[in-house]
């Protein structure tokens, strides 16, 4: 749930601010850059928004801190700005060296509009008022088409405690599921049916075999972009290295560690490498078989752990793609004019302006293939739009000679 609010900041200067919420306006305040200059008789835009978080060992006031924050940094990232945090609850207070924004806008006031708590989770809608400075890049009004491909575990011996095998699919489904709840700048698509070979690949560093499979199954189900994951460790924690809980039976901390990578459909390059590194205690039987799609897994400490390792994924993810080109690939060309497959669901509107890029492979001295491209000279304004394509026609009637289906339309 996302609204945008215009009103003057007077409308909720008076109101009463919840103290939780007022001491994370505080240390918020403290730390965002890149403050706009404004009088305080001008108009602000107001940003509501939702933050959901899961409340711990019956810890209200933390759980209470953790939506009101994800609730925020939702309203900034849609007001243009860049949010990167590392966050931890410690005794209900949140410590400020573990929070980074670098905003694109300033938050002026925050209000704390409802809060309501639902078995373990409590929701929290608030409202800021927040000076957008102009976004860093075109770019930042499209969605971008993605695929999401089956994790692999890498030592599925691993995996053998608990039998948590379906691990792979299961996490790429919630990793998604979460991309359309909390993401801005992507849509997404699943290939989860069968493995990839991108494990083998990536493991032997044969770099052009993976360029080559990520442009495939780009091409193959038309997106932009190609998420690779690798879970690299599942391993149990030995009993005498598990200090803190020396005095529970049978309780283990249990590793859980992934690599995620993030390919050009268009070109097979890398964009994003990124490592996380997590444990949690282990409260199930070692022998017992554990379905990791129940509630009972996601809610247990490992499960919750798991999820803090998603929500930071998806803000990576995210952030990285913002300002990534929005590519289109041409599926028609017919005289001075193009169709593409971007379109309503990525944000694109009848008006707005591509560049065109043809494809001009090249194979250098060694023998290795690159993908370049040769940038036309004119540019295409879009005149319709349908829900996964766009019309274009180039504005002075010129043909478009060196254009060919499978070249790209594209706005960065």
């Amino acid at each position: 749930m996302f609204k945008v609010l215009v009103g003057t900041k007077s409308a909720y200067l008076n109101r009463e601010i919840d103290p939780l919420l007022k001491e994370i306006f505080m240390r918020l305040s403290s730390i965002c850059l890149c403050f706009a200059l404004f009088s305080s008789a001008s108009f602000g835009q107001w940003y509501e928004s939702q933050g959901v978080a899961s409340i711990k060992n019956g810890d209200n006031k933390a759980a209470k801190a953790q939506a009101m924050q994800n609730a925020l940094k939702k309203a900034l990232l849609v007001a243009g700005a860049s949010v990167s945090s590392v966050q931890q609850v410690v005794n209900g207070l949140l410590t400020q060296d573990q929070i980074s924004i670098r905003a694109s806008g300033s938050v002026n006031s925050l209000a704390l509009i409802s809060e309501t708590y639902n078995d373990d989770f409590v929701t929290v809608t608030i409202r800021a008022d927040i000076f957008p400075q102009e976004k860093k890049c075109f770019a930042a009004d499209y969605k971008k088409s993605m695929l999401l491909t089956r994790s692999n575990i890498l030592h599925r011996e691993q995996a053998n405690i608990g039998s948590i095998y379906a691990l792979d699919k299961t996490l790429i489904k919630k990793l998604a599921s979460k991309i359309q709840q909390q993401g801005i700048y992507l849509d997404t698509k699943l290939a989860l049916q069968t493995k990839t070979e991108f494990s083998r690949y990536n493991q032997s560093l044969q770099a052009q075999s993976l360029k080559n499979l990520a442009m495939s199954l780009a091409n193959m189900s038309d997106s932009q972009y190609v998420l690779f994951s690798e879970i690299q460790d599942l391993t149990m924690a030995d009993d005498e290295n598990n200090d803190w809980q020396f005095w529970q039976k049978n309780i283990y901390q249990r590793q859980f560690n992934i690599a995620l990578y993030v390919h050009d459909g268009t070109t097979g390059e890398r964009i994003l490498d990124k490592h996380y590194q997590s444990s949690a205690p282990w409260d199930f039987d070692k022998r017992k078989h554990i379905d990791v799609t129940s509630q009972n897994f996601w809610q247990s400490e490992y499960g919750q752990q798991i999820n803090l390792s998603l929500d930071d994924m998806v803000r990576d993810i995210d952030e990285n793609m913002m300002c990534q080109p929005t590519q289109g690939r041409i599926v028609q060309v017919q005289g001075n004019s193009i169709t593409f497959n971007l379109g309503k669901r990525h944000g694109v509107q009848v008006g707005d302006e591509f560049s065109l890029l043809h494809f001009n492979n090249f194979v250098s001295d060694d023998k290795r293939t690159y993908t370049g491209f040769n940038i036309s000279p004119y540019k295409v304004i879009v005149t319709s739009v349908s829900q996964d394509s766009a019309h274009a026609t180039t504005a002075a009637q010129h043909v478009l000679d060196n254009i060919q289906i499978n070249d790209l339309a594209v706005r960065y």
